[in-house]
């Protein structure tokens, strides 16, 4: 069976890359490797999710799904304050995105490796509510992978706590957009660009 970069330990032969990207304004260097998401560059549907995503007020965000890093670091740059937790199914991953965050400098990130937000639930027992999930969801584990990560995000985020996330037109970005109507009870498409849309849904300040 073909390995993913949503494989959990990834067998590939190492192939180490490094480059540089100019994210909302900052310079940054990563590390990446075989067996990973977007090993070369920086794809283009994480590159406008992080340009777009709205950061005001933000008190504790998450990248779920980090990959080697460069959504979840680009927020922890611009919220030097605030905690940023970054999570990913894949070891490799979660490994360069640690070596990523020391690469540039960045000490206010809690990396941890898990499915969805198993990597969390000590602190979701204990109360704890994300105000933030951004997610370049796995597309090609399934809809079914998908739906569950956004139904997860409803469950864990605070009211009026915000998802963000980018979805390919032409994967099913309309029909995402309806799920996830479903289960916010509303959404909007905030950007489109090069054939990706980035997808908003808030949760009520009414939902417990």
């Amino acid at each position: 069976m073909a390995e993913h970069y949503f494989t959990v330990h990834p067998e590939s032969k190492h192939d180490p890359a490094q480059f540089t990207a100019k994210i909302r304004g900052w310079e940054f260097t990563f590390q990446t490797d075989a067996g990973v998401f977007s090993r070369g560059r920086l794809d283009p549907g994480s590159r406008l999710l992080i340009e777009t995503v709205e950061l005001t007020g933000v008190t504790a965000p998450l990248d779920l799904g980090c990959g080697y890093g460069p959504v979840g670091l680009a927020i922890a740059r611009e919220l030097p304050t605030r905690n940023v937790y970054m999570s990913d199914l894949n070891q490799r991953a979660v490994e360069l995105a640690a070596e990523n965050a020391r690469l540039n400098g960045i000490n206010n990130v809690v990396i941890k490796q898990g499915d969805g937000f198993s990597p969390w639930e000590e602190l979701l027992t204990g109360g704890f509510k994300f105000d933030l999930v951004v997610t370049n969801p796995p597309l090609r584990a399934g809809k079914q992978t998908v739906l569950q990560l956004f139904r997860e995000a409803h469950l864990h985020l605070a009211p009026d706590g915000h998802l963000w996330t980018v979805i390919r037109t032409n994967q099913g970005a309309k029909s995402y957009l309806r799920e996830l109507e479903t289960i916010f009870g509303s959404a909007e498409v905030v950007a489109i660009k090069s054939g990706y849309r980035v997808l908003r849904a808030q949760k009520s300040p009414l939902t417990c």
